[in-house]
């Protein structure tokens, strides 16, 4: 199985930028895709972005233009850079990993965003 840990979050000024990472280990030869989701206080959990073992990413329509996803699997890591950060992208972000087979996503604990206006 797979597990993931995010790291990277804190505090920023709006129009700031802020890189998150994820870091792989276990059944990491096995990973399908990578991904971020994340959780604002009092709203439904939000997909951001996906990337493939094989490099194809895809956004989530409103952020696309602002946050890129990125991918350094062979050594296990998975990176968003968030650009132009607005008050609104405050959240809880998760890393998600996925194997091939339709295993269930693995979920990270989640990195704190909080950007100030």
């Amino acid at each position: 199985q797979v597990q993931v840990v995010e790291s990277g979050g804190g505090l920023v000024q709006a129009g700031g930028s802020l890189r998150l990472s994820c870091k792989a280990s276990g059944r990491t030869f096995h990973i399908h895709y990578m991904g971020w989701y994340r959780q604002a206080p009092g709203k439904q959990r939000e997909w951001v972005a996906t990337i493939t073992r094989d490099g194809v990413a895809t956004y989530a329509d409103s952020l696309t233009g602002r946050f890129t996803i990125s991918k350094d699997f062979p050594n296990n890591m998975m990176y968003l850079q968030m650009n132009s950060l607005k008050s609104e992208d405050t959240a809880t972000y998760y890393c998600v990993a996925r194997e091939f087979g339709g295993a269930p996503e693995t979920w990270g604990q989640g990195t704190q965003v909080t950007v100030s206006s």
